[in-house]
């Protein structure tokens, strides 16, 4: 016969409630004791019955992560720690790319209220824009990133302050001539937006001018969009002593280009970028990233949701990942 919930309770010593409560991952239990429950899972090859479960609790059992871009390598890190720690807490995802779009983020929270999914990781770009704003009934949410408010649980890296160390990193040898590479002149995303600030807060604590021709502007923030917006400015202005690209794989394709050029880095110019994706640690020469960890973040935005799923009547909670600045071979003098 199928083993029941029970039958996985009785063998691990403990209570339905408490075989319940590891499975959902909505109320903490003690790792030993969900050691001795999982094993219980195993041995007795038990599978939950999810739609019984919805039918009692109200859960799906599911929730869903959507991002602006699911192409690019630090969405697929980012996707691939939430789904492996959800896993460990018993919960399914759903991946969703929102292509920037207010109007799919609606359709998501719609989807949450209507109990189809329990909750929502979102990574939102534009605040303006995004379907978390006063007046909305939000469901069980959590927001990844730059975007603050004061709506929603968050989890972020410090933009503003990493942007502004790396530029004093670079800028460490005697580097001034520091370009930007990443800025905008549309939505203006957060992300852009706060690195951009970080840059020029570096600026004036090295005595530096502003010089707006110093900062390159590039919408869509992909290695071919980068590639082609360095080597435009490259065609009219005299080469940076640094370049700091807001994301590393922006700083793959600007690697490219110096390349082709026969510009040599870090002697001619150096490289950094932000997020510390795989490729770059193994791109020629290694990128001199921010660095964060990815895990972390996946962690605090499952225990923000689980808590919230719990508990929808907390105060907003704004997590904080720590971050650190990894100097490699595109920029060490």
């Amino acid at each position: 016969m199928r083993a029941t919930v029970k039958d996985v309770a009785q063998r691990a010593g403990v209570s339905p409630k408490t075989v319940s409560n590891v499975m959902n991952g909505i109320i903490p239990v003690s790792e030993a004791t969900r050691s001795r429950v999982e094993q219980a899972i195993r041995d007795l090859d038990y599978v939950p019955n999810l739609s019984a479960r919805g039918l009692r609790n109200g859960r799906s059992g599911v929730i869903a992560l959507a991002l602006p871009d699911l192409a690019t390598p630090y969405s697929a890190e980012i996707a691939h720690n939430i789904v492996e720690v959800a896993h460990e807490q018993g919960w399914l995802v759903q991946i969703e790319e929102t292509g920037s779009d207010p109007q799919r983020e609606h359709e998501l929270m719609v989807r949450a209220r209507a109990n189809l999914i329990d909750g929502l990781i979102l990574n939102p770009v534009v605040l303006d824009e995004s379907a978390v704003q006063v007046g909305v009934a939000l469901p069980p949410v959590v927001l990844l990133g730059e975007v603050t408010q004061k709506l929603a649980d968050r989890v972020f890296v410090d933009s503003v302050g990493a942007a502004r160390d790396m530029t004093l990193a670079l800028a460490r040898p005697g580097r001034r001539r520091i370009a930007v590479l990443g800025t905008t002149e549309g939505r203006g995303s957060a992300a852009a937006v706060q690195r951009t600030q970080g840059y020029e807060e570096a600026l004036r604590i090295l005595g530096v001018g502003r010089d707006g021709s110093l900062l390159i502007p590039c919408e869509e923030w992909t290695p071919q969009a980068a590639a082609g917006a360095l080597a435009a400015y490259l065609d009219s202005h005299p080469v940076p002593e640094a370049l700091f690209c807001f994301t590393d794989s922006m700083a793959i394709g600007a690697l490219s280009v110096l390349w082709k050029r026969g510009l040599r880095i870090p002697e001619d110019i150096a490289v950094a970028g932000f997020d510390d994706i795989a490729d770059g640690r193994y791109a020629v020469p290694s990128l001199t990233t921010v660095s964060f960890d990815k895990r972390a973040v996946a962690r605090e935005a499952l225990r923000l949701l689980t808590e919230r799923m719990a508990d929808r009547s907390q105060e907003q909670r704004v997590v904080s990942i720590d971050y650190t600045i990894v100097e490699r071979d595109s920029s060490s003098a």
